[in-house]
């Protein structure tokens, strides 16, 4: 299996979220020194705060829409806001970080010679016609909703990495994300597990768009950030894109009564039209990351990676009534 373990400089940008603190983890136990990179617009100290003091991590505030000075080896490019709430509310932004934000990594890697990954998204096939989704589908997105600010700049964001890679021959690593979650993420991101989450244990009733039907598949962050770093090993034939993420198909339905049981809740279920441009079915092929990931596959049940998520909203509750 190919070992990510020679020591590099390495710099994340959008380290203090969600995905960039548990990659920052992992990195540092894997012997690197950690540059992280957060505007904290969605991101917090919070996520990060245990590495603050670790000889080889170094925290910067910076916004990747303007350049970046620094020497490193490798990249991985994380920056944007990634719940529809957060990415909607300035949509010009969001699609200045993606695109933006590309150009300026892209300039770095160039500069500096370093290998860049860019998370990328499920959401670049939009609502899709074929299912599961393959790398080779080409989507199907509406240009002009209020979710393109963040599909259509991820898409853009996917050309200029390719585009790089074949003019000025630039080491690129481009991965599509599916749905992910776990510790750390955001408490008001609008996104579906953290949603039940927080109103199961406040027991409220648990929002359901539409009939409940549309499904999703669920990746525990741990799963997910291994798959990144096996990636990032792979040799220069291997640019990607490649979907990572947990196979596994649940309807929201589904997903809400399993939040109920795990968290013992009275909650109720409360049905709410199905938001504009909403995909019915996510689920990704992962037989490429299979090929060229050693054989990576997600190993956390639904279940189990939901207990831990439950655990860290019930603590941050908690917390939060304290304060």
């Amino acid at each position: 299996m190919r070992q990510y373990n020679a020591s590099k400089k390495v710099l994340v940008t959008g380290g203090a979220g969600f995905l960039g603190s548990h990659l920052c983890d992992r990195l540092i136990e894997h012997g690197h020194d950690v540059l992280c990179v957060d505007n904290f617009f969605t991101g917090t100290k919070r996520n990060i705060e245990h590495l603050l003091g670790h000889p080889r991590f170094e925290l910067m505030r910076h916004d990747v829409t303007f350049p970046l000075y620094v020497e490193v080896d490798e990249i991985f490019n994380l920056a944007c806001p990634a719940s529809p709430i957060h990415y909607q509310h300035d949509p010009v932004q969001t699609t200045k970080t993606s695109v933006h934000g590309a150009i300026n990594m892209l300039g770095l890697a160039k500069r500096v010679r370093a290998k860049i990954l860019q998370a990328s998204t499920s959401e670049v096939y939009g609502d899709p016609e074929i299912h599961p989704q393959v790398e080779a589908y080409w989507g199907r997105v509406n240009p002009i909703g209020i979710r393109s600010c963040y599909d259509e700049g991820k898409r853009c964001a996917e050309t200029l990495f390719f585009d790089y890679h074949r003019q000025h021959k630039l080491r690129i690593k481009v991965v599509r994300i599916f749905n992910t979650y776990g510790p750390r993420m955001h408490m008001n991101d609008g996104r579906v597990v953290s949603n039940f989450i927080v109103q199961a244990l406040k027991g409220e009733d648990i929002t359901i768009y539409g009939d409940g039907q549309q499904t999703r598949s669920f990746c525990y962050v741990d799963d997910l950030v291994e798959a990144m770093l096996r990636m990032m090993g792979t040799g220069d034939e291997v640019p990607g894109p490649i979907n990572i993420g947990n196979p596994g198909e649940f309807s929201m339905l589904e997903l809400a009564n399993k939040v109920i049981e795990l968290t013992g809740s009275k909650s109720q279920l409360m049905r709410m039209p199905l938001p504009a441009d909403d995909p019915k079915q996510r689920r990704p092929d992962i037989t490429l990351a299979q090929q060229e990931l050693d054989g990576w596959a997600p190993k956390t049940q639904l279940e189990e990676g939901l207990k831990k998520t439950i655990a860290y909203f019930d603590k941050a509750l908690s917390e939060t009534t304290a304060d």
